[in-house]
């Protein structure tokens, strides 16, 4: 089966050797979307905006690869802070509808350029 790389302008680009994303199959797996900017490259402030911003990156990527958020099947969230669950649990639902897709949600002691979330996904085609 074929690798293909997903790239959007609309979305953050990659500050490292990795790509926004892969498609194999039917199956596209994003990577870890901080809460950037696209325009600015700067993290959007306070959890609330960089959460918001990590979904829209997310969907931006997607969108770029002919699928979007509803077709998410599984998630992992990195928080800076676990007290932050709350906070960005309610922005996620605004961005998820039912069938909800799976969720892992952990802290860690560091996100790059010292983010405060991180989401990923692994999305249908």
């Amino acid at each position: 089966m074929a690798k293909q790389t997903i790239a959007t302008a609309s979305a953050p680009g990659a500050i490292g050797p990795y790509s926004q994303a892969v498609q194999v199959g039917d199956y596209l797996f994003t990577s870890g979307q901080l809460g950037l900017i696209p325009e600015t490259g700067q993290l959007a402030e306070g959890i609330e905006a960089q959460t918001t911003q990590s979904l829209r990156n997310v969907s931006a990527i997607l969108e770029a690869a002919g699928s979007g958020l509803d077709r998410v099947v599984k998630t992992t969230v990195f928080l800076k802070d676990m007290n932050d669950f709350g906070k960005v649990n309610e922005i996620y639902g605004s961005f998820f509808a039912e069938p909800y897709p799976a969720r892992s949600a952990v802290e860690v002691a560091r996100l790059p350029k010292d983010g405060l979330v991180e989401i990923e996904v692994i999305a249908m085609k």
